[in-house]
């Protein structure tokens, strides 16, 4: 398309028609290519035309009017709180931590009382093995 880096502006009345154009059941990806502009510009005059009608149409580029939503500002009670919440997951993970460990250990012990028996004595299932092949 011609003109990408610079910002094509179409009057009014034009995109009307061309809105009216795709209302009267001309699609809408023939009636854009014809004018030369992109779908999504076309569905956008469609959406800010039944949106807000011709001021929709008016509307200068940029950020749309209205209220911005912005986070409030943590007070010093939010972060206080914060911090409490933070030290409260910090000690349940160190609990968590410690049980594993406990765990860990007590698997390790038992692991070791099972091998030692094997070690001390020879294992009669390996000799019983060979002989019965």
């Amino acid at each position: 398309m011609a003109g990408r880096g610079k910002k094509r502006q179409f009057p009014t009345t034009y995109k009307l028609k061309a809105i009216k154009r795709v209302e009267r059941g001309e699609g809408v990806l023939p009636v854009a290519r014809e004018l030369g502009i992109s779908r999504k510009i076309l569905h956008d005059w469609i959406k800010a035309w039944n949106a807000d009608g011709p001021d929709g149409l008016n509307r200068k580029p940029g950020p749309k009017p209205g209220p911005r939503q912005l986070k409030p500002l943590p007070t010093y009670d939010d972060k206080r709180s914060a911090l409490a919440l933070a030290k409260a997951r910090i000690a349940e993970l160190e609990r968590l931590v410690g049980r594993q460990q406990m765990d860990l250990d007590f698997f390790r012990q038992a692991l070791r009382a099972l091998e030692r028996p094997a070690a001390q004595g020879k294992p009669a299932s390996a000799s019983s093995k060979s002989s019965k092949r």
